[in-house]
């Protein structure tokens, strides 16, 4: 079987619509077999997004319309699977839009090589982080960043990834988001993939500093390439619309 190939755009800092907009695209033309794997890496301005998930709007999302428009935070309802998430400034967000047939169609399996894509980004950083049984996305122990030893093991638990994914006829869309150096009072604002019981952390948190988004996005695309076994054939960066 021929190795898969993945072709990267990072869009830069961008407002979520216009993204969702160029995403919803992608996924249809990769559908009809116009395009090949695309992967999309960017920086969103601050926006809320619910996900099929949402059980109760009111219990998490804890801030009025009104609020959020002051604070400058959009809000859209989003096709993914998941709760309610936020993606700000500091995030590195990655949208991959693939094929997972003929030898990837398990959606567990495809959740699971998200987390273990952001896994090796923070790696990168000697920080290291897992899965917790019965709650998407990854997590670290603040008190020991550097050495995950699970859930049990763990003194101060935190999430640093977020995963919610929409497939259909085994095409992906939507993704993960990594906080780096995000501001961490924006999920002030929701129950986290209405998740209260633990908080939400960063690598700037944890390490007392972190890269721009930027510089991370060409190690973040060749770890997605490597989970899934691809060539990173190519990287474009494209400047964000003034």
């Amino acid at each position: 079987m021929a190795r898969r190939q993945f072709y990267g755009r990072f869009l830069g800092r961008r407002k979520y619509e216009p993204v969702l907009t160029l995403m919803r695209e992608l996924f249809a033309a990769r559908q009809r077999g116009d395009i090949e794997d695309t992967v999309l890496f960017v920086e969103h301005e601050p926006v809320i997004t619910l996900g099929r998930g949402t059980i109760s709007e009111s219990d998490h999302l804890l801030a009025s319309e009104a609020t959020l428009q002051v604070l400058g935070v959009d809000l859209f309802d989003v096709e993914r699977g998941g709760d309610v998430t936020l993606h700000a400034p500091g995030q590195l967000v990655c949208y991959p839009i693939i094929d997972l047939k003929p030898d990837r169609c398990d959606v567990r399996r495809y959740v699971n090589d998200l987390a273990d894509a952001m896994r090796r980004v923070l790696a990168d950083f000697n920080l290291d982080a897992g899965l917790v049984e019965g709650m998407v996305g990854l997590w670290l122990d603040r008190q020991s960043p550097t050495c995950w030893r699970g859930q049990q093991a763990a003194k101060d638990m935190a999430k640093i990834g977020a995963i919610g994914v929409r497939l259909s006829r085994w095409i992906t869309m939507h993704g993960y988001a990594l906080n780096l150096s995000t501001n961490l009072e924006y999920f002030t604002l929701i129950v986290p993939c209405g998740i209260s019981e633990y908080p939400v952390t960063s690598v700037e948190q944890v390490r007392g500093g972190s890269p721009a988004v930027g510089d991370v996005v060409a190690r973040a695309f060749q770890h997605l390439a490597d989970v899934f076994a691809a060539d990173a054939v190519e990287l474009r960066v494209e400047n964000s619309p003034s």
